[in-house]
Order: structure tokens, then sequence, then C-alpha cells
């Protein structure tokens, strides 16, 4: 498979010998590719490689990931946090400067995060300032899916 003296003659390209190189072209339109010659098989050149970091290599400008120190106990911990912030968040979330695109979303989350359903009717009222009738729609629909979430009988 080697041995073949053919097989291991220089490629000729436009002229070029073996041992010569040619000046930087910057204007490659005119470079043709010559068919493989009979007495010479095709042969491939695989791609060159990436320079991208293997996947378990951390890329060098990326600090380390923080090592995840967290117990399922400390869930409670977390969930007592998030209780407490939307309870502070949610006297104050008139004074946010939303669009009411940005406070329909903002209060459908505080109804999802907390399964409050009194603020159903804040955000229904919301969604009728909403100007886009794509959004709205969108908005509407979600306040039907949430009182359909409310109101489904549990099994």
């Amino acid at each position: 498979m080697f041995g073949d003296n053919n097989q291991n003659q220089p490629v000729q390209d436009n002229g070029a010998t073996s041992g010569q190189v040619d000046a930087p072209v910057s204007d490659v339109s005119s470079f043709t590719m010559d068919p493989p010659q009979p007495s010479s098989p095709a042969v491939s050149i695989p791609a060159q490689p990436t320079s991208a970091p293997l996947p378990d290599e951390p890329k060098a400008d990326s600090p380390p990931a923080p090592e995840d120190s967290s117990t399922p106990g400390d869930d409670a911990g977390l969930l007592d946090i998030k209780q407490q912030a939307l309870t502070q968040l949610s006297p104050m979330l008139s004074h946010l400067d939303q669009t009411p695109e940005e406070k329909f979303r903002t209060t459908m989350m505080m109804i999802q995060a907390n399964d409050d359903k009194s603020l159903i009717k804040d955000a229904y009222a919301t969604a009728q300032q909403i100007t886009d009738e794509k959004a709205q729609a969108q908005a509407l629909l979600d306040i039907v899916n949430e009182i359909n979430y409310f109101t489904h009988e549990k099994d």
C-alpha cells in the first residue's frame, strides 16, 4: 500500500515543482484544481482541527465553575429567602418602571411563584393595557391557563 512509488511522487500545482515556494497570493479565484492523474490515486486531506478546547478543558479566560456545596437541606433555606423576597416585592411592584407587557410577566411570575390566585385580577387588568394584539392574546391565554390551574380538581 505505501510501498508504491507512484504515491510518493510530489504533486505539481500551477507549475510549481517540489521544493519551490510561491509568493503569497491574495486572489485565489484564478487557481484551478487539476484532476488526479490516472497513475496517482486521489488522496483526501483531513480538515484542520479547530483550536477550541476539549469539553473537559476549561477556557483560559473563564473563571472556574463554583463547586455545588448545596445539600437537600439547603433548599429549605433558599425557599425561605424566596418567600421573603416575594413578600417584600409584592407591595413594591407599582414602583417598577415597566411596560404593560413587562408588568404582566412580573405579575404572572408572582402568581406562579406563590400560587397566589389573588393576583389574577391584577394580571387581567394589566393584560387589558397591552396594545400589541399578539402579546395581548398570549397574555389572555396565560390568564386562562392559570385559572384552569387553580380551578382544576386535583386527583
